[in-house]
């Protein structure tokens, strides 16, 4: 008990010390409920009280002058830079129009016009209030639909305003393990992290899968996590309004729009999700490698894009099972999908881990030498992926175009998803994918008249492609 008190002093005094190097009062709080949760066998869930009053009573020190909490966020948003750049980035994004119908390219009028000044004055009040989500779907690869809300113009412009501001802040506590939706990281450093802790000998798996992340963080957990870092109210606030914004679907039958609130989640489309989910499961990433996480005991690597994660290790056990699910289910309040999340020995004869589109197995060497090698290729699932997007760009549907500039936008497609999955070893893939392209471009050129596609003279559809410009990967 003795040498856990004076444990527990040193713990405090640096706690204390954290203050002055720069970290705020609210985080220095959360950590010392992080130590005190790790000290116990078991996790403890997070509170309702935890998240309601997640400092402790840190405010109490705000009035001390300190300022390691961003304290007036509004004054940076609006300024005639920040601006501009938003309004930039959401332009070159094009994107549908929202609720109100107003396009990208109608925007630069409604920005001379007296309505923008009167918003911009309403966001210095605090005043300002969002416009309902337009809800649509868009089909996913298992045939379910995805749904997304989509801002108007208006309030993509602010919410790329408040995000240019708030990213750098979070983006200076951001663990490595996290790549997804973060400035200067990519889906495929994920994968050569990944790569390179399996070549290591960490080839026990826990491969993760969140049932519905995005509509199912809880807003006032994500709220209090927010507040580690944010305490000017007015940003608060419009966080606050934009989980909570009305959503409008379109009804069927003539039948009046259905309008509805999200009780929890972040809304699948809008500018800041991403970087809210990341803020969230930030706290997951970051007991996952604190002192006594399994970063430590277990020597694990954790590699998480959004919401899709992987452990790895050179044995996954039940403890580090327990506190996998026990953080992510009982801490963070989400839900595990179980017929999804899997354990995996990837140096077993028919396991593959498949992640981000690509799978990785332990394969036989391809000349017969005696040994083996951890492949890189794109999965199953790409793949079918990819023949549907096919058949879907050389069906009757586009018989109207003419074949050259057909041939130019499959190019195009082909580049974009050749350079996605340039990784490990795709020769194999590659020629699958050309050799589908060339059945399906000749099948719709046998089909664009009833009297057949006429070659020229002594060429072959393989030749006559190629000298129409079909790149081959």
């Amino acid at each position: 008990m003795r040498s856990r008190r004076r444990g527990g002093r040193k713990r405090l005094t640096g706690l204390r010390a954290g203050v002055s190097k720069g970290r705020s009062s609210e985080e220095v709080s959360v950590m010392g409920m992080e130590r005190r949760a790790e000290r116990k066998d078991k996790t403890e869930p997070m509170t309702a009280a935890e998240a309601k009053k997640p400092n402790g009573g840190a405010d109490d020190c705000l009035d001390t002058g300190y300022s390691g909490l961003e304290a007036d966020l509004m004054r940076q948003v609006l300024t005639r830079e920040n601006l501009q750049r938003a309004w930039e980035q959401v332009r070159a994004n094009h994107g549908a129009p929202g609720i109100d119908g107003m396009t990208v390219e109608q925007f630069p009028a409604f920005v001379r016009s007296p309505q923008w000044a009167t918003v911009k004055d309403a966001l210095r009040k605090g005043t300002y209030q969002p416009q309902p989500v337009r809800r649509v779907y868009i089909p996913k690869a298992n045939g379910k639909r995805r749904p997304l809300g989509i801002p108007t113009v208006r309030d993509r412009v602010v919410q790329t305003a408040v995000l240019l501001i708030l990213e750098p802040i979070f983006e200076a506590d951001f663990e490595d393990c996290s790549f997804g939706f973060r400035p200067g990281r990519s889906a495929h450093d994920a994968l050569e992290a990944i790569q390179e802790q399996l070549k290591a000998g960490k080839h026990a798996v826990y491969d993760a899968d969140l049932k519905g992340y995005f509509d199912s963080i809880p807003h006032d957990k994500l709220i209090a996590c927010v507040r580690m870092r944010v305490v000017d109210g007015s940003v608060l606030k419009l966080i606050r309004m934009w989980l909570q914004c009305p959503v409008v679907e379109a009804s069927e039958g003539g039948k009046p729009p259905t309008v509805t609130r999200n009780k929890t989640g972040t809304p699948q489309g809008g500018v800041i999700s991403p970087l809210l989910a990341n803020i969230y499961l930030h706290w997951f990433d970051k007991t996952f490698h604190a002192a006594n996480g399994p970063a430590q005991w277990a020597k694990a690597t954790l590699v998480r894009y959004a919401d899709d994660f992987v452990v790895l290790a050179r044995y996954i056990g039940p403890r580090l099972q327990q506190h996998i699910e026990d953080r992510i289910e009982r801490w963070l309040g989400l839900e595990l999908n179980r017929d999804k999340t899997k354990v995996l020995d990837l140096t077993q004869t028919g396991q593959t881990l498949d992640f981000l589109g690509y799978s990785f197995r332990y394969d036989r060497d391809r000349k017969g030498r005696p040994f083996r090698y951890w492949n890189l290729f794109p999965s199953r699932r790409a793949m079918q992926r990819e023949r549907q997007t096919l058949r879907e760009m050389t069906g009757p549907r586009h018989c109207f175009k003419p074949l050259p500039d057909l041939i130019q936008e499959i190019n195009a497609h082909l580049r974009g998803w050749a350079n996605y999955f340039e990784l490990g070893y795709p020769r194999h893939a590659f020629r699958q994918v050309n050799s589908f392209t060339r059945e399906r471009l000749t099948r719709h050129a046998k089909r664009r008249s009833q009297r057949g596609y006429k070659l020229p003279d002594g060429r072959s559809f393989y030749a006559h492609f190629a000298h129409l410009g079909l790149r081959y990967l």
